[in-house]
C-alpha cells in the first residue's frame, strides 16, 4: 500500500463541487426528482389584437389524456404521459423520456373571458384561444377639431 500524502484543500475543493452539483439538481431542476417534465408544460403565449394565444408542446400525449379547466383567472393543463411498451427497468441503457402525470396553470394577465377559450392538438402543439373581453379591447376615440 502507497503512502499518500494528505490535501486538505484537494478535499475541499472535492466537497464543494459535489455540493454545488447536489444544489443545481434539487433546486434549479426540482421537478426531475419526482420523474415529472423539467418545466411543466413548456408554453408560448402572445396576444392579438382580438385574443390570447398560449401554444404549450405536449409530445407524445394523446389529446384525450389532456384535461384543461379554468378557475377565475388562471387555467390549467393537466394531463398524463403514458408509456407506450413494458420494458424491464435492468434492461434500459438509458431513459431520458419522462413519464406520468404533469400539470401546468397560468394566470391570465389581463381581462379575457376564459370560459369561451377554444383548444386544439395538433403534431403535439396544444393551442389554447382565449378572446378579449370588451373591456380590454383597444377602443378608438376620435378627435374632434373645435371651430370658433
Amino acid at each position: 500500500m502507497a503512502i499518500r500524502r494528505w490535501e486538505p484543500f484537494g478535499e475541499i475543493s472535492n466537497l464543494r463541487q459535489m455540493m454545488d452539483r447536489m444544489m443545481e439538481e434539487t433546486f434549479m431542476r426540482p421537478s426531475m426528482l419526482f420523474g415529472g417534465f423539467e418545466t411543466g408544460v413548456p408554453i408560448d403565449m402572445y396576444e392579438t389584437e382580438n385574443e390570447l394565444v398560449i401554444q404549450g408542446s405536449l409530445p407524445g400525449v394523446k389529446p384525450e389524456d389532456v384535461d384543461i379547466t379554468v378557475t377565475g383567472d388562471t387555467i390549467t393543463i393537466k394531463g398524463e404521459m403514458k408509456a407506450e411498451e413494458e420494458v424491464k427497468r435492468e434492461n434500459y441503457l438509458r431513459q431520458e423520456r419522462r413519464y406520468g402525470a404533469f400539470s401546468r396553470s397560468i394566470t391570465l394577465p389581463g381581462a379575457y373571458e376564459a370560459e369561451k377559450a377554444e383548444a386544439h392538438f395538433e403534431h403535439g402543439i396544444l393551442t389554447l384561444r382565449v378572446p378579449k373581453s370588451e373591456q380590454a379591447k383597444p377602443k378608438q376615440i376620435k378627435v374632434q377639431a373645435s371651430t370658433k
